[in-house]
């Protein structure tokens, strides 16, 4: 196998990055390297991330960052295979500037274009962990945007088990993070302050908790830390923990419960003894990883999870979707749209419309 060389391009949603990765004649993956402007300074003030805002920022750094990248792998265009770009789902003004951005390299430098869809970025994303995940694996998505179970086969082979009916968790776990008024980026600031506070103070819903399948509902928790904080008036810090604690503790318990579910659905086809990977930005949480971690012990799987730095939004897991896709022989023209809305399983999508990804924005 002939080793590929691709520049990434992520500008989804509030993370600039470009990274380029090398698949070597193994088809393992080597991270040449990796790039990532974040935008949280210029989304703070508005506690979430402001669309409009977030393209611009992308207009302006992803020259830069692009060119540190190449810098920094110590390469030039023509020592590219390809050029991977994000193409959705996604805030679509930045979805359409790396898009755009992908077109004018391959198209100057007659490189291959691979466009990428963010959600394959993240469920390949843990074969970039030391070992990589072999398929097939059962993935558990859970970010700011999104939340679903997947059954990972190969490249291009998915099969959605589960997502959620209303927001996504990360969303969730930024909503409290503005009721509190405890900054932005959320997820970190929630689960650093429920280190201090009483999981059991407030009696919050756990929504479809023992029911069947694996479908996700967060509404009802991120509503009801809503009324508490209103009933508290002027929380205290120790109220903010409290409830920061009992929210993540609601959270766990919905988490296990869905996973166990998609496990029985996975086992079903591959067999007693699986692999579970976790990705996207919430799977940074420790709480998570540890219950995750348990319940594959207890279940006979194998647990694994990219790299913390790669759970985020970044480049080198666009990079790598785009080199496995090359490596296959795809590749996409210069007319290949961007698309807000942009399902990995396109057959669950059909048949399940009212079941999106989840929510992100600054109106959450």
């Amino acid at each position: 196998m002939k080793p590929l060389t691709v520049l990434g391009i992520e500008t989804s949603c509030d993370e600039t990055a470009a990274a380029v990765l090398r698949l070597d004649e193994n088809g393992r993956p080597h991270v040449i390297s990796d790039v990532v402007l974040g935008q949280a300074a210029h989304h703070a003030p508005y506690k979430g991330v402001v669309p409009e805002i977030a393209a611009r920022a992308h207009v302006e750094g992803l020259d830069g960052t692009i060119a540190a990248a190449m810098r920094d792998a110590n390469l030039g265009f023509a020592d590219l295979d390809g050029v991977a770009a994000t193409a959705g789902p996604g805030l679509i003004g930045g979805v359409m500037v790396g898009l755009l951005a992908g077109k004018a390299i391959a198209l100057a430098h007659n490189k291959p274009l691979i466009g990428v869809n963010h959600l394959e970025g993240h469920a390949l994303s843990p074969r970039l962990a030391p070992g990589g995940a072999t398929f097939p694996y059962l993935l558990l998505l859970v970010s700011g945007g999104h939340c679903q179970f997947i059954a990972v086969m190969d490249v291009g082979v998915y099969r959605r088990y589960g997502s959620t009916m209303d927001d996504a968790l990360g969303e969730a776990f930024d909503k409290l993070a503005k009721l509190l008024d405890l900054g932005f980026p959320g997820g970190p600031l929630v689960e650093k302050a429920a280190q201090n506070g009483d999981s059991k103070r407030f009696a919050l819903p756990r929504p479809l908790l023992g029911r069947d399948g694996c479908d996700f509902s967060f509404a009802g928790l991120k509503t009801a830390c809503a009324r508490e904080v209103e009933r508290l008036g002027a929380p205290t810090d120790q109220d903010k923990a409290d409830l920061c604690a009992s929210f993540q503790a609601a959270a766990f318990d919905i988490i296990e419960d869905r996973t166990r579910n998609a496990m029985c659905m996975f086992d079903t086809v591959w067999g007693a003894k699986g692999r579970l990977v976790a990705a996207g930005g919430v799977a940074a949480n420790q709480g998570i990883r540890a219950r995750l971690e348990a319940l594959a012990a207890e279940r006979n799987y194998d647990f694994i999870a990219p790299p913390l730095k790669w759970c985020t939004d970044n480049a080198a897991m666009i990079a790598l979707a785009g080199a496995e896709r090359l490596r296959l022989g795809f590749s996409d023209d210069l007319s290949f749209p961007a698309r807000p809305r942009w399902p990995l399983d396109e057959e669950a999508a059909r048949l399940r419309p009212s079941h999106q990804a989840g929510r992100k924005g600054a109106k959450a």
